[in-house]
Order: C-alpha cells, then sequence, then structure tokens
C-alpha cells in the first residue's frame, strides 16, 4: 500500500503544476473597496448585483454569497466583458420579473426556486438562455457577442 500512496502523492502534485487554473491564487489578494461600486439591489423583491468593470468590483461580485443566478456578457474573439447589456428575466413567457438596462458584466442574482427564461440584449442583438434554479449550486449563464462594438 505505501507505494500506491507515494506515486499518488507526486500525480496530484504534477496535476496542479499542468492546471495551475485550479488554484484561484489572485482570490487571496486584498480587494481594494474603494475601485468597487456595485452594491446588492431590488427589483420585484429580487436581489441583484450588476457590475464587474475593473479587477476589484469583479472579484467582490465573484466573492458574494447567497447568488444563485450567475450571468457574464462578454465580447469578440477573446471574451472581453461588456456591460451594454439590456436584461429580461420572465418567470412565463411575457411575464418580466426583472428588467436591467446597461447591466454587466456580472450580473447575480437571489432567485426563487424555478425555471427563468433570460433575454439578453446588446445593439438590437439578442440572446436568450434558460435557467432552472433548484436547490443546488448557481446557474451560470454566459452570454457572448461576435462584434466587438
Amino acid at each position: 500500500m505505501k507505494p500506491v500512496r507515494l506515486f499518488l502523492l507526486p500525480l496530484a502534485a504534477v496535476g496542479l503544476l499542468l492546471f495551475p487554473t485550479l488554484v484561484p491564487a489572485a482570490s487571496y489578494e486584498p480587494i481594494d473597496s474603494a475601485g468597487v461600486q456595485a452594491q446588492p439591489q431590488q427589483q420585484n423583491g429580487i436581489t441583484y448585483l450588476s457590475g464587474g468593470i475593473g479587477l476589484d468590483e469583479s472579484r467582490t461580485i465573484e466573492q458574494a454569497q447567497g447568488y444563485n443566478l450567475h450571468m457574464t456578457f462578454a465580447v469578440g474573439p477573446q471574451n472581453q466583458y461588456t456591460a451594454d447589456v439590456d436584461v429580461v428575466v420572465q418567470k412565463a413567457p411575457g411575464q418580466a420579473l426583472l428588467t436591467l438596462d446597461n447591466a454587466g458584466p456580472l450580473v447575480y442574482m437571489k432567485l426563487p426556486a424555478g425555471k427563468y427564461s433570460v433575454i439578453a440584449t446588446r445593439h438590437g442583438e439578442e440572446r436568450r438562455d434558460v435557467a432552472d434554479i433548484g436547490s443546488g449550486g448557481a446557474s451560470n449563464l454566459v452570454f457572448h457577442w461576435n462584434d466587438a462594438q
């Protein structure tokens, strides 16, 4: 048994060397709250965060607890964050629960359990997705536009 244990330990270390993204080193750095403008807001009883401009603000939102829908908005071949997205969250078709203008690049929401349609529009170009919110972890939606307008 000892040779097996000794063999597994080096493999784990090699895994960390080959896949360094598994260790989020930047999350241990202090966040300068002066650069954070995103604050929890509410609309129709739904609490949400919208922002993520700058490293400190994006890290603050990413570390926020209790939000069960995480949305990210990006453009272009390099997936650059964009903050000019209009968002509509619907519980049923035609029944807007939450409407945000010029949101992003990160939007986190606390939603009751259920199925939601999300419509993200940027420069008139619409993207749609569905979020099934349950008792498990957060649902993650990524909306991407090819242009870099």
